[in-house]
């Protein structure tokens, strides 16, 4: 039988300012640990530490602008209408400096355990 999801949990983020993470599907919200489904509401000036996860990573960006700075190809900009995937393994810093909402989907699950931030 379907799994009805009635609301999202609201996450604490890493980074320099508050930003909601409302978990649909992963660890917090459902127990999965294949997956996890979130959506971001990013505030402008917003950056987080570096990190180099065990997991995939693929974001849609709904709104606004997403930066991901990499270790090989400098600042990637992602726009509205437009997504990137962060593949296990690769080190990466998110930032919104306009501010901006999108989705993340991490495979397997989201996991702090996992997502090995820089110190």
């Amino acid at each position: 039988m379907p799994q009805f999801i009635a609301k999202p949990t609201r996450i604490v983020a890493a980074g320099n300012l508050p930003k909601e993470i409302d978990e649909f599907v992963g660890g917090v919200n459902t127990g999965d640990q294949a997956l996890s489904i979130a959506i971001m509401n990013s505030p402008q000036g917003w950056t987080e530490p570096g990190q180099r996860p065990e997991f995939d990573e693929y974001t849609v960006v709904l709104e606004g602008l997403l930066t991901v700075d990499t270790e090989n190809d400098g600042t990637l900009e992602v726009r509205a209408g437009q997504g990137i995937i962060a593949r296990a393994g690769e080190w990466v810093r998110y930032g919104t400096p306009g501010g901006a909402r999108y989705v993340a989907v991490c495979l397997p699950a989201f996991s702090p355990d996992t997502v090995h931030r820089d110190a």
